[in-house]
Order: C-alpha cells, then structure tokens, then sequence
C-alpha cells in the first residue's frame, strides 16, 4: 500500500509536463502514472495546480549560531517551507563562528539540528588561513566550499575573509584532491572598493549609485581570472549569482574548452532592475548588484533558452536597522528573498512569458542537485525523494511584509502582485507547508546525503 498519492495534478517532469498521479511509499516517489490504482493511507487532489519538484537551493545564508537576531534555522526554514523550497545547501557565512574547520562544522551541525522545516547539507568556507582544514572537510562530507575574491567580512574573530589569487590557487589544489567544488563570489576587490571610495567621497548615497560603483566588467573580469585559475589547478568550479549574461558567457566558453565549470543565477537579477532600485531602497542592495533593464531582458532570453543552468536564493538576512540607513553605501548587502524565488518565478517564468515549467523546474530544482550532488533531491522520477511544491495558478496575491516568516519582516518584493500561490509543500512525502495551515508544527528537516 502507498502511502499518500497526489492526483490529477499537472506535474513537471524531467522533460514533459503531464496529468499523472503520483504515489509516495517511505518518503520516495514509488509510481507515477496517469491513473494509480493502487490504494493509499491518504489522497491529495491538485486539481488545478501544477506540481513541480521542490526547489534545491545551493546558495543560503542563515545566521545560527552568532547572529541569530538576523535570521535562525526555525524562521528561516519555516520561509523555506512556505516559499516552495525543500533542500538547500548552508553557506560557511554569515555566521559566528563560519564554518572553515571541522569544530565549526560540529557547532553547526548542533545547531540545526532539530530545528530545520526542510532538508540541508553544510558548505565549507576557503579563507585565507585554513589550507589545512580543506581535507577534513571534505571528509566530513560538506557539499562543496565558498570563497570570495570580492571583499568581505566584518573583521570580527570568527568571522569569514576573502582570499587573494594565490589563496585562491592553493584552496583549488587542495579542493581538486578530494574531488570537491569550489563556489567563488566574483568581483574584483582592488576597483569595487576604490569605485566605492570615490563615490562616497563625492556625496552618493543611492542605490543606484552603488551600481554605478560595481560596474559589470568587474564582474566578468574576476569570473574569467577565477575560471583560469580553477583550470590550471584541476578544481570543479562554481561561480556564485551570475548578474548578466556576460558572465554567463564566460562560464559557457571555459565549459567548451573542457572546463569543469558551472554557474547560478538569482530570481532578483530576473524580478529587479536597477531603475527600480532607488525606489525600493537598500532592501534591494546586493553584490553583484541588479543590473539595468537591457541586462535583465537578455537574462530572460537565457532562460527561456535553458541557458541558466541554477536560479538560487542568496537569501542573505539581517536586522531592519542594518538596511535603514538612507546611505546604499553604509546598509547591509544582501536580499532576504528565499520565500519568493519559486511563486514569483512563476508567475513571471511561465504565467506572463509562457516559459516551460520544465525548463524553470530544471533552474529550480534539477540542476542544482546535480551538481551539488544531492542525493534524492531535484526531480520529479521514480526513486527520489518525495519533495514537491504544489502551485495554484489561480490565486493571486500582493506580498505583505506581514506574510512573510523570517525573523525580519522585509523583503525588496513587498507590494509585489503574484499571479499565482504556494499551495502545498511536501519534503519527504511529509507536508511541512500548507496554505491554509501555514508551516506544520514539528519540523523533520534533515541532513541530506553527499552522492
């Protein structure tokens, strides 16, 4: 006997979106059908609603321990949970103290455990001291590591530090040896940071200002520094929230010269643009930063082509004060948006430019288990675990702060109309979301197996 079987949904498949049924023995997906006869304990009926894997999202900040006021593992995944995501993986950063090293690795390992909505996996961080703790790590089984060559960190003991490209060139050995991927944040440190002094010197204090400081070619420079250095030590290499397709591009000509290369892309980059910036404020600030309409037009013709191999959160929270300062340059980088990726992604994606729900499932979910090597995790197949997302398209709704479940209530989307719904989420056959009972009671998140 099956244990839940959800029918007459429209479900994403690998490669078709189809009216089968799904049935769910054990947490795995034990039959897909147009029909299934078989009886179960419980039913689902997704009439109306497409059904997509949930959303593998490799690119998460949460802040427990040390800086749990700007966003834990309870609030931060019960956002997860509400917005459609099932597994993610944990950056090494923004936490105190980041996790480089196998005891940090211990302390955060306690401190999610038990208190996670959905499933995860930890990421290793590459700073400048820790050569030596790569192997273990990689042992302990982390799913990949993080390293910046854009400047970063608070100066606090505990804290994360970018590297410089000798740093960088002595992790990728290291990495290469077990076999591991490296995720890099690209930008070159010496101008962003001398662009940023000017601008500060002469009075700019917008959003859109702090663009103008991280112009694009930074960017591209250090994902094509970053690609040749990762070539030349034999290191699999992911860059982090590719901006614009000219970084796309880089990535996909080191790919075709036999690169072990891959990339992600953020639904901000896709949802935003810089000419909205200054009307939202510093909840919109990231790095890269949004790039400008022309920019975002060609990042939805990549997509529509399959071109965006990852769409992740970058969710990065904080304390609403960190974000109040009416000078860009001075509030907090980073965009609390992991409870919006899959509903608005949607809407925008398939509703309103009749992208394949394939194609945005592949972005979503599929590409990032595989290369993160995620068992059970990203798609909708016999033998993998039972993490879907229910979609109602039919439902609309503008996004309220008070609808939101981090620990900090705001959002760069709020005031957003969303054409459609986060019905159901299921992690492991399990409902851990529902919209008419918000997040279920007990969380049963779990570490997630490295293939």
């Amino acid at each position: 006997m099956l244990d839940l079987i959800i029918r007459n949904g429209l479900v994403t498949l690998p490669d078709s979106l189809e009216a089968v049924d799904i049935g769910i023995r054990d947490g795995v997906i034990a039959a897909i059908a147009p029909k299934i006869t078989e009886c179960a304990k419980e039913e689902i009926d997704a009439s109306g609603q497409y059904v997509l894997p949930g959303m593998v999202d490799p690119h998460m900040h949460l802040s427990e321990p040390g800086r749990t006021e700007w966003e834990g593992y309870r609030t931060g995944t019960q956002a997860c949970a509400a917005g459609g995501i099932t597994s993610f993986v944990e950056m090494p950063l923004n936490q105190i103290p980041c996790t480089i090293d196998l005891p940090s690795l211990e302390v955060k390992l306690k401190a999610a455990e038990g208190q996670c909505w959905v499933d995860y996996a930890p990421m290793g961080g590459l700073v400048p001291w820790n050569l030596k703790d790569i192997g273990p790590l990689a042992d302990a089984g982390v799913a990949a590591f993080k390293a910046f060559v854009a400047t970063c960190g608070s100066g606090k003991p505990g804290d994360f530090k970018n590297v410089n490209d000798w740093e960088l060139y002595q992790g990728c050995r290291e990495i290469a040896k077990k076999g591991g991927l490296l995720v890099v944040h690209c930008e070159n440190a010496t101008i962003t940071d001398g662009l940023g002094e000017e601008a500060k010197a002469a009075g700019e204090t917008s959003v859109s200002a702090y663009v103008e400081s991280r112009p694009i070619f930074t960017e591209v420079e250090a994902v094509h520094r970053v690609l040749m250095i990762a070539e030349a030590a034999g290191c699999r290499i992911h860059i982090a929230h590719c901006s614009c397709p000219e970084a796309v591009e880089e990535v996909e000509r080191a790919k075709a010269r036999g690169v072990d290369a891959s990339f992600e892309s953020c639904p901000h980059y896709l949802l935003l643009a810089t000419e909205d910036l200054d009307a939202i404020g510093p909840k919109a600030k990231c790095s890269p930063p949004i790039r400008d309409r022309a920019h975002q037009r060609q990042m939805w013709d990549l997509l529509a082509e399959g071109r965006i191999e990852m769409l992740v959160s970058d969710h990065s929270p904080c304390t609403i004060d960190l974000k109040s300062s009416p000078n860009a340059f001075e509030a907090w980088g980073g965009i609390s948006g992991c409870q919006n990726c899959v509903d608005a992604m949607f809407d925008e994606a398939v509703l309103k430019r009749g992208i394949s729900p394939v194609i945005l499932a592949k972005a979503l979910a599929t590409g990032a288990a595989r290369r993160f090597r995620l068992k059970g995790k990203g798609e909708i197949a016999l033998g993998f675990d039972a993490d879907l997302v229910m979609i109602d398209p039919k439902q609309s709704y503008v996004l309220r702060a008070e609808d939101l479940y981090y620990k900090n209530k705001f959002s760069a989307y709020e005031g957003r109309r969303i054409d459609c719904r986060v019905a159901r989420t299921l992690v492991r056959g399990r409902e851990v979301f529902s919209l008419e009972k918000g997040p279920a009671e007990v969380p049963t998140g779990r570490r997630i197996e490295i293939a």
